[in-house]
């Protein structure tokens, strides 16, 4: 009996049609590999993809598209928006070759005024709102919330140190004395006080600037009145405070309490977006991003593309404005209003203020187009510089740099930092805790050689045969290995790899120069005596570059590392203390060491300690007694 020949292509999705409903819905398209090639919706599923299965009427991208579809996977969806958002939701996780993918999606940094302690607290907020308090933003980019958080200290003088920090202090810091904290722990201000500066503070990050300057500008003149001109020129600061990050914005939002503003541009093959954001009539700063798009999609598909993946797990603000028409933007409008739980508009100006806002956003788009093709090109100079410095055949597409960090052997840290023709590609580096038995601490030798295997092992193993594949629009395979060291480095690194059955790798020795000279370092590369680059060489700048980016990295998750080990507490290890009893017992005996000496009894009067958890807490310290 002969196998039936597997279906492909058109003839494929014809037959998937037949047995597909009248229903909304997403469609997913798999290549020969298993792998997403395109996730699309459809208010009509049988419809839509009736349509692939016609093989005419469709670009080169389409038809391409089309031909090397070997599987297909459907969801259906209670409604088109529904499914608008988990086609969005899948795009994101899958990234399919052929869909226009959002590149560089980091999380954005808030501003949060934390209530969980009895004096309010302001600091930076990144993830997950686990915090109780309020939380204001998004800001484009952590300088820009540090900025923000400048002037709400100089205006409205709120703590931002730690509980612990505050718990402990038994005078004022140094901000108190440069006016930036009018000092609650050491009781320079009342808690009424200093409750009505944080209402004072969330007035501001709502948008109620006016009302706040001009209590504040009351208030300075009946101080002046009473010839109190200490207090007076205390409120004149924070007014000046308040006016200076107004004014100071590019540009100015009137009559706009919370927006997300979009330009696009699309110039050399590259397109580009950028997002302002508008919060409480203010403008907390804009990012580009580079969305993954075919030459041949529309700006308006890309945009609505961009979009619906850029809300994908952001607040939505309550006004959305557009540089260009999208397809579907009243279904955007139920998908966001759906998700946000409020009512979304999606504008597209044609005049007016809001206009300039549009125009000046594409603008910035095509500012940071030009300068993001600027750094590409000179990027590609480099790596052509990389491949004739070290003799490789062609220009390295991935290279990995290795360092490691550790005092003494404790908290030992690896780490691996990727560049390619787009520069660091951060999404792509990997920190390694030095974990095996047989790596001795301190030794950094046994400590690259534990990174290695981890490395290439689980390489092999995932794509053994994809050494020229790509995954995320970077390398899989890296071209090239920088490693910290000279020759005995060098030859362990390569001794790992031989092990593995890696032989065609290009791997690179950076020794520092004497005095750890920067401009002075030796390269040593496999069947070659070890040489120096010309001062002045820009190869060499940029091996530098690397190497520093990488002694970066393995430091600051070393240093994360040893913090966490410091905060592990003793009563870590007790079952049934969780984070809310721990705070508790530190509240009330002030140490771990303490509570390993309080009694039964002592602890038991505890707040949320029953007689039974105090009895195990006190077996735990006295497991003799």
């Amino acid at each position: 009996m002969t196998d039936l020949p597997k279906l492909i292509g058109t003839e494929l999705i014809a037959d998937f049609v037949t047995r597909l409903p009248t229903k909304p819905g997403v469609y997913r398209m798999f290549d020969a590999d298993g792998d997403a090639i395109y996730v699309g919706k459809a208010k009509n599923l049988k419809n839509r993809v009736s349509s692939y299965a016609r093989g005419q009427g469709h670009n080169n991208r389409i038809a391409l598209m089309i031909s090397i579809t070997c599987n297909m996977e459907f969801v259906v969806t209670a409604s088109e928006a529904e499914a608008l958002l988990l086609e969005a939701n899948l795009i994101k996780k899958l990234k399919p070759r052929f869909n226009v993918i959002l590149r560089d999606d980091k999380s954005f940094p808030y501003i949060l005024i934390a209530k969980d302690h009895e004096v309010a607290q302001l600091a930076k907020h990144r993830g997950a709102r686990n915090r109780e308090g309020s939380y204001y933003g998004p800001f484009a980019s952590a300088g820009s919330v540090y900025h923000a958080i400048n002037t709400l200290q100089k205006a409205f003088l709120l703590r931002t140190c730690n509980d612990s920090v505050y718990a402990n202090r038994n005078r004022p810091c140094l901000l108190h004395q440069i006016k930036r904290c009018s000092a609650p722990c050491v009781n320079f201000i009342s808690t009424e006080d200093y409750n009505v500066l944080v209402r004072e503070a969330e007035d501001f990050l709502s948008g109620k600037n006016n009302a706040v300057k001009a209590e504040l500008a009351r208030r300075m003149e009946e101080a002046a009145e009473a010839l109190e001109f200490e207090t007076a020129a205390r409120f004149r600061d924070r007014i000046q405070a308040m006016s200076f990050v107004t004014a100071t914005q590019g540009i100015n939002p009137q009559g706009i309490e919370e927006a997300d503003i979009f330009g696009l541009a699309f110039e050399g093959g590259q397109f580009c977006v950028q997002v302002f954001f508008i919060r409480a009539e203010q403008n907390w700063g804009t990012r580009a991003y580079f969305p993954k798009a075919d030459k041949s999609t529309s700006e308006a598909e890309v945009l609505s593309a961009f979009i619906s993946q850029f809300y994908d797990d952001k607040p939505i603000p309550k006004q959305i404005m557009l540089s260009h028409e999208v397809e579907e933007l009243e279904l955007l409008e139920e998908a966001f209003s759906t998700h946000a739980e409020h009512k979304v508009e999606i504008l597209v100006p044609q005049r007016g203020e809001k206009k300039a806002l549009t125009d000046y956003a594409v603008s910035n788009a095509r500012e940071a187009n030009g300068r993001k093709m600027a750094e590409t090109s000179s990027q590609t100079k480099l790596l052509d510089g990389m491949a004739k410095a070290f003799k490789l055949v062609t220009p390295p597409r991935r290279i990995e740099v290795y360092d490691n960090s550790h005092i003494q052997g404790a908290h030992a840290v690896g780490g691996m930092i990727v560049a390619g023709p787009y520069g660091f590609m951060k999404a792509q580096y990997r920190k390694f805790n030095i974990k095996a038995e047989e790596t001795v601490a301190g030794d950094d030798f046994g400590m690259m050689k534990e990174m290695l295997t981890r490395r290439f092992s689980r390489l092999l193993k995932e794509h053994s045969d994809d050494r020229d594949a790509n995954e995320n629009d970077a390398a899989i395979w890296p071209d090239l290995l920088l490693i910290d060291g000279g020759a005995g480095q060098l030859s362990a690194v390569q001794s790992v790899l031989a092990e593995l059955g890696v032989h065609d790798l290009a791997v690179v020795g950076v020794a520092k120069g004497p005095d750890r000279d920067a401009g002075r370092e030796h390269f040593f590369v496999s069947g070659q005596s070890s040489f120096m680059l010309e001062a002045r060489d820009p190869v060499l700048y940029y091996v530098q570059r690397l190497r520093d980016e990488a002694h970066r990295f393995a430091i600051g998750s070393h240093r994360a590392k040893r913090s966490k080990a410091i905060g592990i507490s003793p009563l870590d290890e007790i079952s049934g203390i969780g984070a809310k009893r721990k705070k508790a017992l530190l509240q009330s005996f002030g140490s771990a060491k303490a509570v390993a000496r309080a009694n039964v009894s002592d602890l038991a009067a505890v707040e949320g300690v029953s007689s039974a958890l105090a009895q195990m807490i006190f077996d735990h310290f006295h497991p003799n007694s």
